[in-house]
């Protein structure tokens, strides 16, 4: 696969807070569209709760990432799944006088319809693990706590 670019610009609008937009995603509604607010977290002085900050961002392109490599293995895998879910922690920690994300925690959550698939869903699970570009590109930890349910047969 050749390269890509994605592009991203964040103009300051107050405070600590800004407008994150990206041409490829915007639509007719530019705020519907590619545009999202960030700002300070609220653990920083003048962060701002409510509003999504650099480290929920970290945090979510390792989920996301996570989630559609989960996606492609699982399709080319032929996993018959139901349903996928993903929570995530970012840990933000001050390591040698910086701060810096030490870990992600991903809790993913796959409902099969057969108890057969079973071992299958979690290879699926740690292959996805493994070839997430995201989690690969970066040196923070990712700590992959998967489950794996079967659907309760209604009789």
């Amino acid at each position: 696969m050749e390269s890509h670019i994605y592009t991203v610009t964040i103009a300051w609008s107050k405070d600590r807070k800004g407008m994150m937009c990206s041409p490829e995603l915007t639509n007719n509604d530019a705020l519907a569209g590619g545009c999202i607010e960030v700002a300070t977290p609220p653990e920083f002085p003048k962060g701002i709760p409510g509003i999504w900050s650099p480290e929920h961002l970290f945090t979510a392109s390792v989920s996301s990432c996570f989630m559609t490599t989960f996606l492609a293995v699982a399709e080319n895998s032929k996993l018959d799944f139901t349903s996928f879910r993903c929570n995530s922690q970012g840990k933000l920690e001050k390591v040698d006088g910086k701060f810096m994300m030490t870990e992600v925690l991903l809790y993913p959550e796959v409902m099969i319809a057969e108890e057969k698939d079973i071992e299958k869903a979690n290879k699926v699970l740690q292959k996805s693990e493994a070839n997430c570009l995201i989690s690969n590109s970066i040196k923070t930890k990712v700590t992959m706590q998967p489950t794996v349910l079967t659907q309760a047969v209604k009789i």
